[in-house]
């Protein structure tokens, strides 16, 4: 018996010590990232997850795409103790931005939900909804000129919608965003179409040059126009899609456009998971 309990101890002590080796080790891992932004853009297929973690460990998840792979995603990028995030986006009510939230919801608290005033009628954004209620998150309305303080001086701008749009087609209402930290920026363009480009631009072209554009609605020609990527000007693209999407995305005319200005796009589908650091002076791909 006495031998039985000195096993069952020592399995105890290594199974601590195992835990104490693998807080070390993420601590470390942080304040290597110490005075960094993190932007992930999730592999998880046809969708969009983008999550961000700012120098202060302040962390961001916008979007969840279409299923439950984003919880898997997540747990590439967080730590496996971690159960909670402080702010999420859902972009619009649209299924391969949102139905993943639902899960997340189930197994993170999430301090604040930031969302536009637009209605969504589908049986998803209604579970969402239900979601977001129960979990008791602080919910925010997205509009133009809100400024989300992150820490560590980063920040989300919130640059569309910047009207009341409850009765608006979704695209057209979903959230557009720009991540901004030190001298470097990332345009985050949910699915807006080329109209609310064209717009943007109108409202202030100078103010939406970025070194990280997600191509807007995972690469549809209906998105990604001439006027807005010169504007935005970036350093890096990347395409947020599943392989063989039934849509054909990223589109032709779009792939084409971006190799016009000299970029040749990251890929969700063909890359996994894409990750960029910036330390507010310059933006790296890790």
């Amino acid at each position: 018996m006495k031998r039985f309990e000195s096993v069952h101890i020592l399995a105890w002590a290594i199974l601590a010590l195992s835990v104490f080796t693998c807080l070390i080790w993420y601590t470390a891992l942080r304040e290597d990232r110490h005075a960094k932004l993190t932007v992930s853009f999730l592999d998880i297929g046809q969708g969009d997850s983008i999550y961000i973690e700012s120098p202060t460990g302040m962390q961001v998840l916008i979007d969840g795409g279409p299923d439950t792979q984003v919880l898997r995603r997540l747990s590439d990028v967080m730590p496996w103790y971690d159960r909670s995030i402080d702010l999420i986006i859902p972009t619009h009510p649209d299924a391969d931005h949102v139905s993943g939230l639902v899960d997340v919801l189930s197994r993170y608290q999430a301090s604040y939900v930031l969302q536009s005033s637009v209605l969504g009628d589908t049986t998803v954004w209604n579970v969402l909804e239900k979601a977001i209620v129960k979990e008791g998150s602080t919910n925010l309305i997205a509009r133009r000129g809100r400024i989300i303080d992150i820490g560590g001086g980063a920040y989300l701008e919130i640059l569309a919608p910047d009207r009341e749009v409850r009765n608006l087609e979704t695209n057209t209402a979903c959230v557009v965003a720009k991540l901004v930290y030190g001298k470097t920026a990332f345009m985050l363009t949910c699915d807006a179409p080329q109209a609310i480009e064209k717009y943007l631009v109108e409202l202030d072209g100078t103010a939406l040059k970025s070194n990280v554009l997600k191509a807007g609605h995972h690469g549809s020609k209906n998105s990604s126009s001439p006027l807005f990527i010169g504007y935005v000007d970036p350093q890096y693209v990347v395409y947020s899609r599943g392989c063989k999407n039934r849509y054909g995305h990223p589109n032709g005319e779009t792939v084409a456009t971006f190799a016009r200005f000299g970029l040749v796009a990251s890929d969700t589908c063909k890359e996994g998971t894409i990750t960029f650091v910036s330390d507010g002076a310059k933006v790296v791909r890790q």
